[in-house]
């Protein structure tokens, strides 16, 4: 992972200094985009020097910042469902907030600039979060990993020990344990990482009560002019992992029950986790089937023409916390890097 932040800090240095991002943008820009956003707040991790979920988060700052370099560049705000609209039928460039899971510093922090900035935007709950039934397994492994010094794991059946004494251990181990298990079955990674969660003495339920709204307070907040609420499953798994009929129920489930709760059609589905080892053409397909009008990934990229014909594996840009620079966000925007990212593919659903 550290050679891939350096790469993309090098291909961030490279646009920086060439400008030539500036000089294709009305080429590689395309019709819109959808950003992607998962926590807003100010940064004040309990250990300092680890924060290994930080790329999830940004600034309040910087969210505001971030929100006036769209609108400078051009892009219209619009929700999620005007978004698919100018897609399908054509009009000015856009931009559409979403933000994934139902952090409660959402409501706190983001929600007064959207308002600010009179930008819609799509919250994505998933409803085990809000009713603290499902895993919340990257944060239950950050927290095990702050209160152990080391940290014994199954992986592939054998145990392994992490040394975690010190931030710069706890952070490794985080990466070495989260890579290895996300390549496994999301079982067995649940399994892990809930056993490191119980010799830490750490609830996944005490983590949501303290960071995700639950169901009255989501009620509440999508009843706000400029919220939307879009399904991210129940249980938050992995749905390429597992059996259809599972995959089906998770979208299907979530989408009625926010639908019974709120009182409103919900018509918007993210994957999560949203890579291709977690939503590929067999979900996109059962997310038509569930229902929804459309539904986004967390596969980089700019929205195109073409991709009116696949409305059920929209791309995103996620702002990452890692890269909280308006010069690279500008970049990013220009559609130039995920071009190279994608191999020269506008459209990627394979």
């Amino acid at each position: 992972m550290a050679l891939k932040h350096r790469l993309i800090e090098a291909g961030f240095a490279a646009f920086r200094v060439s400008g030539l991002h500036r000089a294709v943008a009305p080429l590689t820009r395309g019709r819109g985009v959808i950003l992607t956003f998962h926590r807003v707040r100010p940064f004040a991790p309990p250990t300092p020097g680890y924060a290994p979920n930080r790329l999830l988060e940004v600034e309040p700052d910087f969210f505001d910042a971030a929100l006036a370099l769209v609108r400078r560049l051009g892009f219209d705000f619009v929700s999620l469902a005007e978004a698919r609209r100018r897609l399908v039928d054509g009009g000015p460039r856009f931009a559409a907030v979403t933000f994934d899971d139902g952090y409660r510093d959402t409501r706190d922090f983001a929600l007064p600039i959207l308002e600010k900035h009179a930008a819609p935007a799509t919250v994505f709950f998933a409803t085990g979060f809000l009713d603290r039934s499902a895993r919340l397994w990257w944060l239950e492994l950050e927290e095990a990993l702050r209160r152990l010094d080391v940290a014994t794991v199954a992986i592939d059946g054998r145990a392994v020990a992490v040394e975690a004494r010190t931030p710069a251990e706890k952070t490794a181990a985080f990466e070495r344990i989260y890579w290895a298990l996300r390549a496994r079955p999301e079982e067995e990674l649940l399994a892990a990482t809930g056993e490191l969660a119980r010799a830490a003495g750490v609830s996944s339920a005490e983590i949501a009560a303290e960071l995700f709204m639950d169901w009255d307070e989501a009620a509440a907040f999508v009843e706000r002019p400029l919220v939307a609420a879009g399904a991210h499953s129940r249980a938050h798994r992995m749905l390429a992992k597992g059996p259809k009929a599972e995959a089906l129920a998770e979208m299907a489930g979530s989408k009625a029950a926010l639908e019974r709760r709120f009182g409103r059609a919900v018509e918007a589905f993210a994957y999560p986790v949203g890579d291709p080892t977690s939503a590929g053409r067999r979900e996109f397909a059962l997310a038509r089937e569930a229902g929804f009008a459309c539904a986004v990934t967390t596969r980089p990229g700019m929205l195109y023409a073409a991709h009116a014909a696949h409305l059920w594996a929209l791309p995103r840009v996620s702002v990452n916390g890692m890269w909280q620079s308006l010069g690279d966000l500008e970049s990013l925007l220009s559609g130039a890097p995920l071009l190279l990212w994608n191999r020269g593919r506008r459209v990627n659903v394979d």
